[in-house]
């Protein structure tokens, strides 16, 4: 009896020690989440303006643009997966990892060849694991990406879109990631980056109409300037949008297992006090049976 009651206590004392580092944790999420935050909110207006500019020059132009051409054979996709590179995030990978195979297998599906570009190293452990062939990878910022990290990613799937097909080109990029829509919900998203939506329609845009623009040196070369740099943004901000939720996330999964360590602790307490009642108990009963057989014993001898 004395035995489990040490082992119980033993217990209690890993389990509050590993509390703290969860509490730890998930004060350090907590404390990054805000500067995320705002990071995102100051990305998302240049994003959007961008977007308007590309989309002012496609509706005002004819150009027929290559990121913008609808190819009539595409037989090679390649899929961005933005993951994290460490743990502790409840199931802010998982979720991301499953929304990227449910693409791939839609992709495979249409008889196109799909192109693995990941970045954490969440993604790059589970592809390794399996074996998977991967065209690129980037890791060391998930939770906090820098615009240069964005433009290295968007440099090599840019380059995979005008490479030639038998030379390892691929026809269409898509990206999926973590959009992150309160400190409760984050949302596994797929979008499509290439070739670019041209949609006709008579509804008017979102922001207003578009203003009317003057094409220097033409609408070609706007194009050839503001696209690189459309791409560059979405991937920014969809990498700061993964970094806010994984940050939630972490933050979440790190209060639940605090939680959890608490409702334990209740838990190992009560069968520690039930044992520790149970040894007084022996003790007690062992006393008085000492002492009734020492009576007896004396009652006898007279």
């Amino acid at each position: 009896m004395a035995g489990q009651l040490r082992v119980y206590r033993r217990r209690i004392r890993s389990i509050q020690a590993t509390k703290k580092i969860m509490r730890a944790m998930e004060l350090i999420a907590a404390s990054r989440i805000i500067k995320a935050q705002q990071r995102v909110a100051q990305s998302t207006p240049y994003a959007e303006e961008i977007t308007r500019a590309v989309s002012a020059v496609a509706s005002y132009s004819d150009v027929d643009h290559p990121l913008t051409r609808e190819k009539e054979q595409r037989e090679h996709a390649a899929m961005l997966l933005v993951t994290s590179d460490r743990g502790f995030a409840g199931a802010y990978n998982s979720s991301a990892i499953r929304e990227a195979e449910r693409l791939s297998e839609l992709l495979r599906s249409e008889g196109k060849q799909v192109s693995p570009y990941l970045v954490g190293r969440k993604a790059i452990a589970f592809y390794r694991f399996r074996g998977r062939e991967v065209a690129g990878e980037w890791t060391g910022f998930s939770d906090s990406p820098a615009y240069q990290d964005a433009k290295e990613v968007a440099d090599a799937l840019m380059q995979a879109f005008t490479r030639a097909p038998e030379e390892g080109g691929v026809d269409e990029i898509h990206i999926v990631y973590t959009q992150f829509v309160n400190m409760a919900v984050q949302r596994p998203t797929v979008r499509r980056l290439l070739p670019l939506e041209v949609e006709e329609t008579e509804e008017e845009p979102a922001g207003g109409t578009f203003p009317l623009y003057e094409f220097e040196p033409s609408a070609e070369g706007v194009l050839d300037s503001l696209l690189p740099r459309y791409i560059e943004s979405r991937i920014y901000n969809a990498l700061l949008q993964a970094a806010a939720s994984e940050h939630a996330a972490r933050r979440r999964a790190m209060k639940s297992a605090g939680d959890n360590a608490d409702d334990l602790i209740r838990s190992l307490s009560r069968a520690a006090n039930a044992a520790r009642q149970a040894e007084i108990t022996q003790e007690i009963s062992e006393i008085v049976g000492g002492a009734n057989a020492l009576a007896g014993a004396s009652s006898g001898s007279e």
